[in-house]
């Protein structure tokens, strides 16, 4: 009986030990700080893109992401006074850079699709098919056709710029060219309600598409390739940056399943995805 009362005391015991660390392995396990600011882009915003992918994050990781959707300027310009956590951006030259002065850190490919034309059916520059972007910007500048841009530092207006560079055509104080300083699904939508032209990302403008009176008029150019990364703030520099938070989101974002949604993103939708998965990929081998 004695012996039976010690075995029932000793298993007793061990199950106490075994709760006691189960508990403190799942406390080490939860996030120290639970909340995520992600800076990122209007168009991973507007493509619902984020509506697909955060709610998975936040199940399995814990974390709770608070996005702030700006143009890839202003969010890099909030990694720059450790105002956000983690970056998920477009605009590759600016990224370098933000990367070198030590305000980023694992820059990491993450997915790809590609800049359009878009413009009213009666496309009175006619650049419906030219096969080069800039070629098409010359026309629109020819023609003294309403152009509307971003204008607010983004990744697509960076892109804009780099275009009208090549094109040798300088639009600034045109008549004919309005800058919103709105993101992509705004300036969409002023740029269908004037009839004009501008420049979209693919996903966001197919994600509007439905309401808007706009045709993919150039598409196709290697020099509209749309190459978007996600970039975790240097915690060393921003002692109060979620660091871990976003390690665990960048992880996220170039996980094998994670990169398999972003695959059949929009495709029950639109026939084909929004954005094509790159994880693990080099750079100069997208697009081909």
């Amino acid at each position: 009986m004695k012996m039976f009362r010690n075995s029932r005391l000793i298993i007793t015991l061990m199950i106490a030990a075994l709760l006691v660390v189960s508990g403190a392995a799942n406390l080490y396990a939860a996030p120290k700080q639970k909340n995520i600011i992600l800076a990122t882009t209007t168009s991973t915003q507007d493509s619902g893109l984020l509506d697909v992918l955060l709610p998975v994050f936040e199940k399995e990781t814990g974390y709770f992401v608070k996005t702030i959707a700006v143009g890839s300027g202003q969010a890099m310009a909030m990694g720059q006074k450790g105002e956000a956590d983690v970056m998920l951006v477009h605009s590759p030259d600016a990224e370098k850079k933000f990367v070198a002065e030590g305000y980023g850190i694992n820059r990491r490919l993450v997915m790809h699709n590609d800049f359009i034309i878009v413009g009213p059916g009666a496309d009175a520059a006619k650049i419906k098919g030219v096969k080069s972007s800039t070629e098409a910007l010359k026309q629109i500048a020819m023609a003294n056709a309403l152009f509307i841009s971003r204008g607010d530092n983004s990744g697509t207006n960076s892109q804009e710029k780099k275009l009208w560079k090549a094109a040798g055509v300088n639009p600034e104080n045109q008549k004919w060219y309005q800058q919103t300083g709105l993101g992509m699904g705004q300036t969409l939508n002023v740029t269908s309600e004037k009839k004009g032209y501008t420049l979209a990302d693919r996903g966001t403008y197919l994600a509007m598409k439905k309401n808007l009176a706009l045709n993919i008029l150039v598409e196709g150019d290697a020099a509209l390739l749309n190459i978007y990364h996600v970039i975790e703030v240097n915690s060393t520099k921003w002692p109060k940056a979620n660091g871990e938070g976003a390690k665990a989101f960048a992880e996220f974002m170039v996980s094998k399943r994670t990169q398999e949604i972003i695959k059949s993103f929009g495709v029950d939708k639109f026939g084909s995805p929004l954005f094509f998965p790159d994880a693990g990929k080099k750079v100069e081998d997208l697009g081909k």
